[in-house]
C-alpha cells in the first residue's frame, strides 16, 4: 500500500466530545477551554460555573442533559467542541451533532464496567463512518497497565486501538506520560503545562516495546514503514505523524491518548493531536457527499430556545459564507438569519458573518429544525443527514395542573420538541389522553422539569393507561324495541340481533338477514350505527372487539319509525344482549426485542419472566461482540416501567423495540383489578 498524506488539515474544526455517563466530558471541556484561554480558571462540575451544563436541569442532575457547545482557538486556529450528553436517555441529542463533525473525541476511564456504554458511542460513530481518538480519562485511578486495559477495551471497537502515550508511574502513581511518536516524556503539573523529562532507564523499556507496538499497527497501511521496520531502520519522525494523521483521517485506527481532565493533564497533547491529525471540512464534506460548488450550505446541529434572545439554530457552516440577513431555505420553507454569534456555552457573542467550517448560532430561524440541511442557493439542495431518534421507551400522561394552561403547555411542548427532537407527543381520543414519550424516566423528568422551570407551567404525570378492550364468548339473539309517544309523531323501532364471538383479531362484523322489508332497508345503516356507538363501552366499560351482529327480524311503524328511533333500537337491544354473551377482558400484547449485554441476559430475562412475559429466545446480536438480543411477548400493561428495570440490570445500556401482536384474555385477580379501577374512574 503507498504513503498517504498526512498533512495537517487547516480551518475550523468542528470537534464532538462525546463517551459514556460520567466519564468526564464536561471536565474535559473545560481543561480545554482553560488551555486554549477560553475561561480564565476550569471550574469543578457540579459548581453551577461551568461552560457545559449550565441549565438548571444540569445542574440539578449532576449530569449531561443536553449538548453545550464553545468556540475557542488554540494556536490561532478556530475549534468547536461540542459537550454531548453520556446518558443513553440523551443519546439523540448526540446524532445532528456528529452529522457534521470533523472527529469524535471518545472520553473514557481505565474502568471494565463502562465498556458497554463504550460500544454503544463506538458503534455509532462506526455507522456514521466518524473518525475518532479515545481520551483515556482519570488515568491516575487506574488499576491495571494501560495496554492491559486496551485489550479489555479492543473488542469494543472495529478498527485497532493504537497507543499513542504510556503512563509514567512512581511508587504506583501515574506522574506523567511518554509520548511514543515524540519519544519524549512529560511530568504532570496540575493546570499548567508539563515538564520535558528525560526518559530513565526503568521506563525506557517499556517505551521502546509500546512504540514499536504503535509503529507495527501503522505499518499495516504503509508498505514504507514496514520495510523500515523488517531492515530495523528507524523511521524518520514526520513520516510518523504523517501516518498517525492518515490512519485517523481513514478510520482505520482509533488512536487513544491519555490524561486527566480534573487536574489539567495530557490536554496539550490532545490538543496538538486534534490541530494535526483531525480532518477539516473538507473531509466531512466529503463524507456526506456534498460537493462544494460555492454556494452556501448549513447543517443544523441543534435548537435553542432563549429566554429573552429567541430561536437560535446551531449550524455548521459546510461551503461558503453566512451574512447577518442572508435568506436560507430548505425544500420546506424560507428564512431570513437575525444575528450571527459564536457560543461558549450560555454567553453569546455576535458576529457579522460566518465561513465554511464554523459552527455559529444562527437567530430566529423560526420555521428551521434541527437536522435540516438550508442554502443560500435558489434551489433546496438535498438534505445530508437524516435523523433517527430511535423508538421510545417510556412515556407518561401529561396534564397541566391547572386547565387555563393547557394552550400555554401544547405551545411549549412545541419548543421542546424542536429543542429535542426525540421527544414525541400523542393525543389519545380514546382516553382523552396527552401522551409524551421519550428515552427514559430521567428524560421525561428533565422535560417536565422544563416545562415547569423555563416555561412557568406546572404540570401532572401519570402512567398512560393501557388501551383494554372486551369481546363474548357466547351467542344471544335479543330483541331491542324503542317505542315513545309524546303527542304528534312518535318514535318506533323495533330489532332483532343475533349477536355472536368471532376469531381474535377479526374486529367488528355486521350483517343483515332481513325480508319480507320487515325493516325498510333505509333504516338497516342506522341500526348499524347504534350497534357501533354502543360497542365504544361495552359492559365491562372498555371498547368491544372481536364479535359479529347480524339484523335478523324486527318490525317498523309507517309513521313514527325513524332513523334515529332504530338506530336507539340497535343501541338497545346491544345493551340488553351483551351483558349474556358472557363479556370477558383482553389485553394487548407486545412483541419485544431486548439488546443487552450478554452477563445481563439471564438477568434481563428474569425481568420479563417476573412481568407476566413469555420468552420466545435469544441469541447473539449480529455485529456487537459480548451482545444478545431477547425476543419476549410482554402484555402492554406491565412494559410502562420495564426500561427502569432493565437498565438498572444493565449499567444503563439496555434498550428495546416493541410492537403491538395480538389481544389476549385477562382473568382472575388481574382482571378484576383492572375491572374496578375502570369502575372508579367511571
Amino acid at each position: 500500500m503507498g504513503k498517504r498524506s498526512g498533512a495537517r488539515a487547516t480551518g475550523p474544526k468542528c470537534i464532538a466530545i462525546v463517551g459514556p455517563f460520567a466519564s468526564g466530558k464536561t471536565t474535559l471541556l473545560e481543561a480545554l477551554l482553560e488551555r486554549t484561554d477560553a475561561i480564565q480558571k476550569q471550574a469543578p462540575t457540579g459548581s453551577g460555573s461551568t461552560v457545559g451544563d449550565h441549565s438548571a436541569e444540569a445542574q440539578a442532575h449532576q449530569m449531561s442533559v443536553e449538548a453545550s457547545i464553545a468556540t475557542t482557538r488554540f494556536l490561532d486556529e478556530s475549534i468547536t467542541f461540542v459537550d454531548c450528553p453520556g446518558s443513553v436517555e440523551f443519546a439523540a441529542e448526540t446524532d445532528p451533532v456528529l452529522a457534521a463533525a470533523d472527529l469524535a473525541i471518545v472520553v473514557t476511564e481505565p474502568d471494565e464496567r463502562k465498556i458497554a456504554a463504550l460500544q454503544l458511542i463506538l458503534h455509532k460513530l462506526d455507522a456514521l463512518g466518524i473518525p475518532r481518538m479515545i481520551f483515556l480519562n482519570k488515568i491516575e485511578n487506574a488499576t491495571m497497565g494501560v495496554r492491559d486495559m486496551l485489550k479489555i477495551l479492543q473488542p469494543t471497537s472495529s478498527v485497532p486501538l493504537l497507543l499513542r502515550q504510556i503512563p509514567l508511574r512512581k511508587n504506583g502513581i501515574v506522574m506523567g506520560s511518554i509520548d511514543l511518536a515524540l519519544e519524549r516524556a512529560y511530568i504532570y503539573r496540575e493546570h499548567a503545562t508539563s515538564e520535558i523529562a528525560p526518559i530513565t532507564d526503568d521506563d525506557k523499556a517499556r517505551e521502546v516495546e509500546a512504540r514499536f507496538s504503535m509503529l507495527e499497527t501503522l505499518a499495516d497501511h504503509d508498505d514504507a514503514l514496514m520495510e523500515q521496520l523488517l531492515e530495523e531502520i528507524e523511521p524518520p519522525r514526520d513520516a510518523i505523524f504523517d501516518d498517525l494523521a492518515a490512519d485517523l483521517r481513514e478510520g482505520t485506527v482509533t488512536p487513544v491518548l491519555i490524561g486527566s481532565a480534573e487536574k489539567g493533564n495530557g490536554i496539550l497533547r490532545l490538543l496538538k493531536a486534534i490541530r494535526h491529525d483531525a480532518p477539516d471540512i473538507e473531509a466531512t464534506r466529503a463524507r456526506l457527499g456534498l460537493e462544494d460548488r460555492g454556494e452556501t450550505a448549513i447543517q443544523v446541529l441543534k435548537t435553542i430556545h432563549t429566554p429573552h434572545g429567541g430561536k437560535l439554530s446551531v449550524s455548521r457552516i459546510m461551503t461558503g459564507t453566512v451574512n447577518d440577513g442572508m435568506e436560507l431555505r430548505s425544500s420546506a420553507i424560507t428564512a431570513k438569519v437575525s444575528g450571527i454569534y459564536d457560543l461558549l456555552g450560555k454567553t453569546q457573542n455576535k458576529r457579522p458573518a460566518a465561513a465554511a467550517g464554523e459552527t455559529v448560532a444562527l437567530g430566529k430561524l423560526d420555521e428551521v429544525r434541527t437536522g435540516d440541511t438550508l442554502t443560500g442557493a435558489k434551489a433546496a439542495i438535498p438534505s445530508l443527514a437524516g435523523l433517527d431518534g430511535g423508538q421510545a421507551v417510556f412515556a407518561v400522561s401529561l396534564r397541566p395542573k391547572e386547565r387555563k394552561d393547557e394552550a400555554k403547555l401544547s405551545l411549549a411542548l412545541q419548543k421542546l420538541m424542536e429543542e429535542d427532537p426525540s421527544l414525541s407527543l400523542e393525543q389519545r381520543q380514546e382516553s382523552g389522553e396527552t401522551i409524551l414519550s421519550g428515552h427514559g424516566e430521567m428524560h421525561l423528568r428533565v422535560t417536565r422539569e422544563r416545562l415547569e422551570g423555563k416555561y412557568q407551567i406546572p404540570v401532572e404525570a401519570g402512567a398512560p393507561s393501557v388501551p383494554y378492550r372486551e369481546t363474548i364468548r357466547k351467542n344471544v339473539t335479543q330483541r331491542g324495541r324503542h317505542k315513545k309517544q309524546s303527542g304528534g309523531h312518535g318514535q318506533f323501532g323495533d330489532v332483532v340481533l343475533d349477536i355472536k364471538p368471532l376469531p381474535r383479531g377479526s374486529g367488528f362484523e355486521f350483517t343483515d338477514t332481513i325480508t319480507g322489508g320487515v325493516v325498510p332497508k333505509q333504516y338497516i345503516p342506522s341500526v348499524e350505527a347504534g350497534v357501533r356507538d354502543y360497542l365504544k363501552c361495552g359492559p365491562l366499560g372498555f371498547p368491544v372487539v372481536d364479535l359479529t351482529v347480524n339484523l335478523a327480524d324486527g318490525s317498523y311503524h309507517s309513521v313514527d319509525s325513524s332513523d334515529m328511533a332504530f338506530q336507539l333500537a340497535g343501541r338497545l337491544a346491544m345493551k340488553e344482549g351483551m351483558p349474556g354473551c358472557s363479556p370477558v377482558l383482553l389485553e394487548p400484547v407486545l412483541k419485544v426485542e431486548i439488546h443487552t449485554p450478554s452477563d445481563a441476559t439471564a438477568r434481563v430475562t428474569a425481568i420479563v419472566s417476573q412481568r407476566r412475559g413469555q420468552i420466545l429466545g435469544f441469541d447473539a446480536r449480529p455485529g456487537w461482540s459480548g451482545w444478545d438480543v431477547v425476543e419476549a411477548m410482554l402484555p402492554e400493561a406491565e412494559i410502562a416501567d420495564l426500561i427502569i428495570e432493565l437498565r438498572s440490570a444493565t449499567a444503563g445500556v439496555a434498550s428495546y423495540r416493541a410492537a403491538f401482536d395480538h389481544m389476549a384474555e385477562l382473568t382472575g385477580r388481574l382482571a378484576d383489578d383492572v375491572l374496578n379501577a375502570q369502575g372508579k374512574a367511571a
